[in-house]
């Protein structure tokens, strides 16, 4: 029976939209490295391993930019984990079912507002209340703790991780909950039918079940971490150094492009900010690669525990 028209306009048209995507990255990856191609033969050890970023001297050396989005994506993972999974379980199966709803559309809500709107709040309020409380009370754990150590300058690496945790959590919370939501609720009833406590029910029945969804949010986070531009340049400090302390300001590669490429006159100088947007990239996808692998490995991990835990009868409550 041949094909009806109609399926076969539906088939190439679906088949047109998959392939524009990897289609534009494509060209979005040969329009940089092409751009970058000639700071990459000229400077492309410095660029990765230097330290210098003297435009005059044609010095382009991005590792203090590399180290400061790494680390203020770093902080900021570590702050907003918690804080959206908690917000996700709470809005799933622990809060009260009149607050649920709310919770999570006003915790959605800060996925609205712009970044400009983050990073001036940091500026008038997060900077200043640091400078004044935090700052101040930690400076004399330097001695014990290295990475709390130096004056309290106020827009700093901590400024950065923190602005940047209040972005991406919902994003981490929005995906948690969708995820957790997907556990069938008949594993969340059998729980309960054997003895567990709500709390035992999410920590031994509905976790393990999400686990590869939980890694995906939180990858999801650090992806919108690495690329946030405008909000971290207005926090961070712009200072081209490697930090060696959360006080100390430091640099992103995303803060360094948009401060740099309008002023940018020279060719070797759009190169080498063409280079920085290179490493972004290849960052960023080495990011959504290892998100991949960790959510393989976790739902593999989960579908043989499971396999062993029916073939054994074995169960908590059991």
């Amino acid at each position: 029976m041949p094909t009806p028209l109609a399926d076969r306009a539906y088939r190439a048209v679906t088949t047109l939209c998959a392939a524009a995507i990897p289609l534009v990255l494509v060209l979005l990856t040969v329009v940089v490295v092409r751009s970058a191609w000639p700071a990459l033969l000229l400077h492309g050890g410095e660029l990765i391993g230097g330290t210098t970023w003297d435009v005059p001297r044609a010095r382009f050396g991005a590792l203090p930019a590399v180290a400061g989005t790494l680390l203020s994506s770093g902080i900021a993972l570590l702050v907003a984990a918690p804080l959206a999974i908690g917000v996700a379980i709470f809005t799933s199966d622990i809060g009260p079912r009149a607050l649920r709803e709310p919770v999570a559309f006003l915790v959605n809500l800060l996925a609205a507002i712009p970044s400009v709107v983050y990073g001036l709040w940091g500026v008038f309020v997060l900077i200043p209340l640091l400078r004044r409380t935090l700052m101040p009370a930690l400076t004399p754990l330097g001695d014990v703790l290295p990475f709390v150590r130096g004056p309290a300058y106020g827009p700093s690496l901590l400024a950065a991780g923190l602005v940047l945790a209040i972005m991406i959590l919902p994003y981490i919370a929005s995906v948690s909950r969708d995820v957790l939501l997907a556990v069938p609720q008949a594993q969340r009833e059998a729980a309960l039918a054997l003895g567990a406590t709500p709390w035992e029910v999410v920590r031994d029945a509905v976790l393990p079940a999400a686990q590869s969804g939980l890694v995906g949010s939180l990858m999801l986070g650090l992806g919108r971490a690495l690329g946030e531009t405008l909000a971290v340049a207005m926090v961070i400090g712009n200072r081209h150094a490697i930090p060696t302390s959360l006080f100390d300001p430091a640099y992103s590669m995303a803060a360094l492009l948009a401060n740099e490429f309008a002023e940018a006159s020279s060719n070797g100088h759009v190169s080498a900010l063409m280079a920085v947007a290179a490493l972004l990239l290849v960052v960023t996808l080495l990011v959504n690669l290892l998100a991949r692998w960790l959510v393989q490995r976790v739902a593999s991990g989960g579908a043989s525990g499971s396999a062993s835990g029916g073939a054994t009868g074995g169960g908590r409550w059991s």
